[in-house]
């Protein structure tokens, strides 16, 4: 199956309870618990011990509703491809056993459907967002407009997200662990000495405003020099929700003739604006 048709596969046919392993007649196995490892490529990182305590609960009471997938490895090993949280609630209970789908994906497929299901499901912070989101336009090679048809997000929501992937891994870190919001790293987004204002937002427990307010400043000065006419800006954005990519127009000086330049951050995406100029 090509990368187009796989396209609009969604979580329905990568993540189906129906087993493709023909050893199994019901479709669920019980597989034991020490068999089974999480996927590294997993863009969930962050799992609260609150909540992993909730749903561990809710399992000894309730058991598992919903089956943990897995793909076989090797040596009577499994990898996760989706319920990693339900996996980490079992072993708290202490339980030797718990029921799988077995599905025999390969590595592009797992990580896809790992990214889609965090995403769908709303599991992610904002940073691990930006990240599927980055990981699903690299694997499938697509570019932000396709991304945001296929996880039912606005083509804005997407570029905004991916724009917190600028910021500094510190920064980033700061907004994993719940001490900024998305809006204040956003305020942070091309600021200088960045860290040491996000250090001042955690100690000062500054607002997004009172943080606006302390960058503008700068913001307005940066504008000023890179000013343009709104009616070419809302152009280049026009042009970058069609194509997908960044757009930049500028114009010489006697503004009758200038240069239009579209940014690729991956080789698939100039492939794939080569494949779409050549039609």
């Amino acid at each position: 199956m090509n990368k187009e048709n796989k396209l609009g596969m969604g979580l329905g046919a990568l993540l189906s309870t129906t087993n493709n392993n023909p050893d199994s007649s019901n479709g669920i196995k019980k597989i034991n618990i020490s068999q089974i490892i999480p996927n590294p490529s997993q863009p969930r990182k962050n799992f609260k011990d609150e909540d992993l305590k909730e749903l561990s609960y809710s399992i000894k009471n309730q058991g598992l509703i919903q089956p943990i997938i897995i793909k076989p490895i090797r040596d009577g090993q499994y990898q996760i491809v989706a319920g990693e949280r339900r996996w980490r609630a079992c072993q708290l209970n202490g339980m030797h056993e718990v029921e799988c789908v077995i599905k025999n994906l390969d590595d592009t497929n797992v990580l896809e459907a790992a990214l889609i299901e965090n995403i769908q499901r709303e599991d992610l912070n904002v940073i691990e967002e930006a990240n599927a989101y980055k990981g699903l336009i690299d694997i499938k090679g697509i570019n932000n407009e396709n991304l945001a048809k296929l996880i039912g997000k606005s083509s804005s929501h997407v570029s905004n997200i991916l724009r917190l992937l600028e910021l500094d891994k510190k920064i980033q870190e700061m907004v994993i662990k719940g001490d900024l919001s998305m809006g204040h790293a956003r305020a942070l987004i091309g600021v200088p000495d960045a860290i040491n204002k996000a250090k001042e937002i955690i100690e000062k427990k500054l607002s997004v405003r009172q943080i606006e307010k302390i960058t503008s400043e700068f913001k307005k000065n940066k504008t000023k020099k890179t000013s343009k006419d709104p009616n070419i800006v809302d152009l280049e954005k026009e042009l970058s929700d069609k194509i997908g990519l960044k757009t930049s127009i500028q114009f010489n000086e006697s503004g009758s003739s200038g240069s239009l330049t579209l940014y690729y951050s991956n080789l698939n995406q100039l492939d794939d604006l080569m494949k779409r100029l050549k039609k």
